[in-house]
């Protein structure tokens, strides 16, 4: 597998890039009045609408900076209300609290963008859904792999191994963070492993799909997937903001710094380059572009309403499958959501809403270990937002 230092110019593909091409971007979503009420300890400043669950949201903030997290912005919203809060601090040895408005790495909710991209490819006719990614891409997959359909790259049922990194380790991982793996030589080294199952017959998410995606993707518009993303998906939102670094570590403008918990000391790991995860986990985004892109999504305004079922849409007779077209389904307290986190070293991202929007949340926490306590970051900050009662 071919590793390079960094030394390769940044890939930053933002709405701006693709105005001149004639994209309008979307409205913005309106904020209501913002009232500010007192801390809720930790130093967190709450923006509260008459959101029915702002108290219990209210109190997942409190005493931040702790063991889970340096800092988190929470924004629930929806026909039943609407919340804001943040909590927490900037940077650790510092009292400048936790930016509400900046920059995070938005780990997998990257995939969001890439399945509602190829959806939309699928809805102008560029884009087979049951066609075998073998015909696009001849000569990836070897032999020994059965039909894999674009719909079960979509849906994490292609059977496709995953890739090799840079080790298993903390230690090891860490050693490398500005080092390239280039997302090509990832697939080509689950390739050789060979076919896992057959296609259909399970469902294990793996990242190696949506970088085949993106690969798909540049083959079928002839432009990279960075350009693709912005002019289909990133425009018509409307998230100005919201970016894909290439091989560049650094996160540019405003941000919350992530940290790693390590033998009872915090590691910065703000400057990490995630390349490799590429169309599957790279990009850069803000609190706003992810409130855009789940309600312009989930109202029709990306993806055309026929293409959008697959997003809502489980893969038939696989037992245990909770994963669509770029989302997942949960059920929180007898309420059906749909979402997508994200991890990525120091930083935790979702967004999730009902389906018909009446709730939604969009979370940013500086998960002080991000990868292993995905689900615990969802409860605390994000689940609060569907409790009924």
């Amino acid at each position: 597998m071919r590793v390079t230092p960094f030394n390769r110019r940044a890939v930053l593909v933002t709405v701006s890039a693709v105005l001149a091409l004639g994209v309008g971007a979307g409205s913005a979503v309106a904020l209501p009045r913002q009232e500010r009420v007192p801390g809720a300890g930790g130093g967190a400043v709450s923006r509260v609408a008459e959101h029915p669950r702002a108290e219990a949201l209210r109190a997942a903030l409190v005493g931040l900076p702790d063991g889970e997290a340096t800092s988190a912005v929470v924004r629930a919203g929806g026909r039943d209300g609407r919340w804001e809060g943040s909590a927490g601090v900037r940077e650790t040895g510092s009292q400048d609290p936790a930016v509400a408005d900046g920059r995070f790495r938005a780990g997998s909710v990257t995939k969001v963008v890439t399945a509602a991209l190829v959806l939309r490819l699928a809805a102008d006719g560029k884009v087979n859904l049951d066609r075998p990614v073998q015909s696009y891409l001849p000569g990836l997959l070897t032999p020994e792999f059965e039909p894999v359909s674009v719909r079960q790259l979509l849906n994490h049922t292609s059977g496709i191994q995953p890739g090799d990194g840079f080790g298993d380790s903390w230690e090891e991982q860490y050693a490398h963070r500005f080092d390239t793996l280039n997302p090509e030589d990832v697939v080509a080294a689950g390739v050789v492993k060979g076919p896992e199952f057959s296609p259909g017959t399970r469902q294990h998410y793996l990242n190696v799909n949506y970088t085949i995606l993106a690969m798909l993707v540049e083959k079928v518009t002839g432009r990279t997937y960075e350009e693709g993303a912005a002019r289909y998906v990133l425009g018509p939102a409307g998230m100005r903001r919201t970016s894909f670094p290439g091989t560049d570590p650094r996160l540019h403008g405003p941000h919350n710094r992530g940290y790693q918990l390590v033998d009872g000391k915090l590691v910065d790991v703000t400057e990490w380059n995630v390349s490799d995860r590429w169309a599957a986990g790279d990009m850069i985004s803000t609190m706003d572009d992810l409130e855009r892109l789940m309600t312009s999504l989930f109202r029709g305004g990306i993806v055309p309403r026929p293409q959008l079922e697959e997003m809502f849409t489980l893969p038939a007779g696989v037992a245990g499958a909770t994963k669509s077209a770029g989302l997942e389904r949960f059920e929180i307290d007898g309420v059906e959501v749909w979402g997508k986190t994200g991890a990525r070293p120091g930083y935790n991202t979702a967004v999730v809403a009902t389906r018909d929007l009446s709730r939604t949340v969009v979370y940013s926490v500086t998960g002080t270990d991000a990868h292993a306590q995905g689900l615990r970051i969802g409860q605390r900050f994000g689940f609060p937002a569907f409790l009924q009662g």
